[in-house]
């Protein structure tokens, strides 16, 4: 033996050599945000013995991985070592390479794990094995053995899959953000990380290249494109020698063949973002990489059903879609978060755009699309059907997580030919989501492109005229309503298609409603009330009819008509445990009481609709609530104490702002600027011109929440300053307003 010459000649034998304390490399680049995860990893080390960083490729998990244990190696005397296992590709050459990387190259034929072992031996050392990702079971038998054996010894290891060996603790590093960070108790806000990650490396390649607050809303935009992916994210700013942040923007739909041309010397695979990603691809067995192309027709989040559905048949069994979306969560490929509705899944859009490339070159995309658009279509016609009922609140919240999913399946019915049809039945399915949700603009953008595509007279396209109908009035457009909703009246005659004609006919009583005609809209809603009767139709629309014609009775002056039918419609609301239309009748009731002089009893309804109206998102009945309840307000309070008229202005102003993302301001109706016009004038009369205007810029500046919780009796302070003080000091009103019973 080699090792035995010494002793063969009476010489001593050589001791073992010894590791020498370890070295990591130091930083080239600034390291940039990571603090929380810096933190959380800083408490795994302490409390750990085996801790992996996870997450897709690109998203800087060695930078991390390596930022920490240079912080930790104070509590390592005998050294952090770091070995980088992207050149080996042999897992019999593990062991081998860990003595390389530790300077403990022995030329015995001893196994590594032997000498690894007897060399650190009562050593107190923190190993950090980079890119397991290709030898997980090796290196997860070599940790497991090291560890066991060696009490001082500490593991770190990246990977995009974890090792799942015994005592491994997880971080999965998701990447930067790309929204600005909110101001708190830590500090003020700021840029979000991603933008900051893109300006630095700007500057080291273009360094006149300064970030100017337009340029941030382009960067802003780029990195959210980008996933906010570090690799992809310096790819892009190396991209500033020849082209602008728009323009890199603008080529993002071909982003393997743009983003390329990194550093040199970095790892083959992180010099452009299509081999980071093939490298994740390499990894997977043929199912996992079939799995991977089919998910790439879902936009946003899914869930397992939707992925069983869709991604099943052709050489994938159903069955199968479980454990293999398990396996691409677990290297890093699928994300899984969690929501109110259980696991949900998702791919960044890098990796999904990867996918698609492959879907597309297996000529599968059009099979997978339909499936896709069919079970989007069934999301929302059972979305419909569970809109009326005890569970329209999570209705809503499940048709929100399924609103990028149902873009993309719009957008490929009107895309396909011979799917125009398709598309008028989604987009009119929908309507629950456009009205109740605070998506009117929207929903008119696909009802518009869909009815342009189509005239053939069908249900389909009777439905998506009177929806249309419905949105063009709740946006104050009757010149678009008035007739839409006359060809769905006219067709539903022809076609003999009763339900269209009940919902033509109720949303043309809505548009004479608008127009300041409550006689005629009082007609139309009977009318459309005896349709719905005779066809049996009950949902939140049927309820609606009979609110809309108690306020044609209230703006006709006759307030007992109307509040018969408030209560008519409360009842069937709380029958049928309905929710949102139920907001709606308790506006209506609390207008009627506060014309009835039942101020206190007015205020808790408008308040409770509010409520109601925010739970949805539903920005028209939100706007409608605050003005209600600004005017209210004015209304004196105790016996004796004024109203609050400053306060009343902030509301006015909040409600302004609100209006301008709905459509023109109180629906251009003359009747519904009512309340608003009797309170401004209130306010006019008690309030300086600067009171009156400061409060309502102070409202104006208020974010949707603020606005919301003002309105409910809260500080209501986001989004801009505490109306009672700061630039609108105004309390209360030094002339109370006109006394009524509360």
């Amino acid at each position: 033996m080699a090792g035995d010459w010494r002793a063969r000649s009476g010489e001593p034998a050589a001791r073992p050599r010894e590791p020498e304390p370890g070295r990591l490399p130091a930083e080239v680049t600034g390291f940039v945000g990571r603090q929380r995860e810096l933190a959380e990893l800083a408490g795994l080390l302490a409390g750990a013995r085996l801790v992996t960083v996870t997450g897709p490729g690109g998203v800087g998990k060695s930078r991390l991985a390596l930022r920490a244990a240079a912080r930790a190696a104070g509590a390592f005397p005998d050294g952090t070592w770091l070995v980088e296992l992207a050149p080996v590709q042999d897992p019999l050459l593990l062991g081998r390479a860990v003595l390389e990387a530790l300077r403990l190259a022995d030329g015995t034929a001893r196994p590594p794990l032997d000498l690894l072992t007897e060399r650190l031996s009562g050593r107190c050392t923190l190993l950090v094995l980079d890119g397991c990702e290709h030898l997980v079971q090796a290196c997860a038998e070599l940790a497991d053995a090291l560890l066991r054996a060696l009490p001082g010894l500490r593991v770190l290891t990246t990977s995009r899959a974890a090792l799942r060996a015994s005592g491994e603790h997880l971080l999965t590093l998701a990447p930067l953000p790309v929204d600005p960070r909110p101001s708190g108790p830590g500090g003020p806000g700021g840029l979000p990380d991603a933008v900051r990650l893109f300006a630095e490396r700007a500057r080291a390649v273009l360094p006149s290249f300064a970030l100017t607050e337009a340029d941030a809303e382009a960067v802003s935009l780029l990195c959210r494109r980008l996933d906010g992916l570090p690799l992809a994210v310096e790819l892009a700013a190396g991209r500033l020698r020849a082209l602008s942040v728009e323009q890199i923007t603008a080529r993002l739909d071909d982003r393997f063949r743009l983003l390329t041309g990194g550093s040199r010397t970095a790892l083959p695979r992180h010099r452009a973002l299509r081999t980071t990603i093939g490298w994740s691809h390499e990894l997977c067995t043929v199912q996992e990489r079939l799995l991977w192309a089919r998910l790439s027709v879902f936009a946003g989040s899914f869930d397992l059903e939707a992925a069983e559905y869709v991604c099943a048949g052709d050489g994938l069994e159903a069955e199968d879609v479980l454990d293999l979306l398990d396996e691409l969560v677990g290297k890093s490929v699928v994300l899984g978060e969690d929501s109110a509705f259980g696991v949900r899944f998702r791919l960044l859009d890098t990796l999904r755009d990867y996918g698609g490339q492959w879907l597309r070159a297996a000529g599968e995309d059009q099979r997978l699309l339909r499936r896709h658009r069919d079970w989007y279509l069934g999301v929302a016609t059972w979305g419909e059907v569970e809109w009326f009922g005890p569970r329209q609140a999570e209705t809503a919240e499940r048709t929100e997580l399924a609103h990028p999913n149902l873009r993309a399946a719009l957008e490929f019915c009107l895309a396909e030919p011979g799917e125009e049809q398709i598309a008028l039945l989604l987009a009119g399915t929908l309507w629950f989501y456009w009205v109740g949700c605070g998506h009117l603009g929207e929903g008119r953008h696909w009802l518009d492109r869909a009815l342009a595509l189509d005239r053939e007279p069908t249900e389909a396209r009777a439905k998506a005229l009177w929806v249309t109908g419905h949105l063009a009035t709740l946006q104050g457009d009757l010149e678009t309503a008035r007739p839409a909703l006359e060809e769905c009246r006219r067709q539903a005659l022809d076609t003999g298609d009763d339900r269209a004609l009940a919902y033509a006919v109720h949303r043309q009583g809505s548009a004479a409603l608008i127009g300041d005609e409550p006689d005629r809209a009082a007609e139309l809603f009977e009318e459309a009330l005896w349709h719905y009767r005779t066809i049996g139709e009950l949902n939140s629309n049927v309820v609606l009819a009979m609110v809309e014609l108690g306020l044609a009775y209230l703006f006709q002056g006759d307030p007992e008509s109307g509040e018969l039918w408030f209560g008519q419609a409360r009842e069937l609301c709380e029958e049928h445990g309905e929710q949102w239309a139920y907001a709606y009748v308790l506006y209506a009731t609390a207008y009627a009481h506060w014309m009835d002089g039942a101020v206190r009893a007015a205020r808790a309804l408008a308040r409770e609709g509010l409520r109601l109206n925010h739970l949805f998102h539903d920005l028209l009945g939100i706007a409608l609530a605050i003005d209600l309840l600004a005017l209210l307000e004015t209304e004196p309070g105790d016996p004796g104490a004024p109203g609050d008229l400053g306060g009343a202005r902030v509301l006015q102003g909040a409600a302004h702002r609100i209006w301008g993302a709905v459509g023109l301001p109180f629906l251009g109706s003359r009747s519904f600027f009512g309340p608003h016009q009797e309170c401004a004038e209130r306010a006019r009369a008690g309030l300086t011109a600067q009171e009156y205007e400061r409060c309502y810029q102070a409202g104006a500046r208020l974010d949707l929440d603020a606005a919301v919780s003002r309105a409910l009796g809260g500080s209501g302070s986001a989004g801009g300053p505490e109306p009672g003080s700061g630039p609108c000091a105004v309390p209360s009103a030094p002339t109370p307003a006109p006394a009524r019973n509360s």
